[in-house]
């Protein structure tokens, strides 16, 4: 199943360039290095930073006098950025979720929400052996800025140090129970929570049983 193409998040000195376009949906350098008071180099460093991105295109503009210049915009995917700050929808779905009184029912979403949340990663992940596919996880992770790794005791152990879902945790720790579904779909492996920085552990950890035999059930 394809998957939209992600882009990387603009640097902090680049948003400044996309506030404008977005002020001004075709500017030139100069336009733009007036607006935001720097040089036309730096601006220019700047642009070269966001088309790489994707973020930003450059049309040639003929000019009836002298040689032609270049306009920047912004491309449908610079147009999103910004606006992908779900967290306050997230927390209220989340809410309604944690909110369904039937245990079957809220034990089945909970279970269709991580499958989905395994669907994000899955391409990525590799490995035969429940620890390979740990550490391609946590690569993964890594990638989105969480702090993770993973030992052996004998067991693979994925530790991490930073939640990757702080807002909906600190609203209702049944989430530690959809993200150890998706680690356990991903794996392919049971996998349990037997750590959780909630309880006060510097970590939550994460680890893959192949002898669980069917014990591990959904925290929260």
């Amino acid at each position: 199943m394809s998957r939209p193409e992600e882009h990387p998040e603009p640097r902090s000195t680049d948003s400044a360039v996309i506030e404008l376009l977005r002020l001004q949906p075709a500017l030139e350098v100069g336009e733009l290095a007036t607006g935001l008071g720097v040089t036309a180099t730096a601006v220019r460093q700047r642009l070269e930073r966001l088309m790489g991105a994707g973020l930003v295109e450059r049309v040639t503009v003929a000019k009836p006098r002298g040689r032609p210049s270049h306009s920047y915009s912004l491309t449908a995917a610079g147009r999103r950025v910004g606006g992908d700050n779900f967290k306050d929808l997230a927390v209220a779905l989340w809410r309604e979720v944690r909110g369904i009184r039937d245990p079957a029912i809220r034990t089945g979403l909970l279970a269709r929400i991580g499958s989905a949340m395994a669907d994000r990663y899955r391409d990525r992940v590799t490995g035969q052996a429940a620890g390979d596919r740990m550490e391609s996880i946590a690569a993964v992770l890594r990638e989105r800025d969480i702090s993770c790794s993973v030992e052996h005791s004998p067991l693979p152990v994925l530790v991490t140090r930073s939640c990757p879902f702080p807002d909906l945790a600190e609203e209702d720790r049944g989430i530690c129970a959809a993200e150890r579904l998706m680690l356990q779909e991903l794996v392919g492996s049971p996998v349990q929570l037997t750590d959780c920085r909630l309880d006060g552990g510097t970590a939550c950890l994460f680890v893959a049983n192949t002898d669980c035999r069917g014990a591990c059930t959904p925290e929260g």
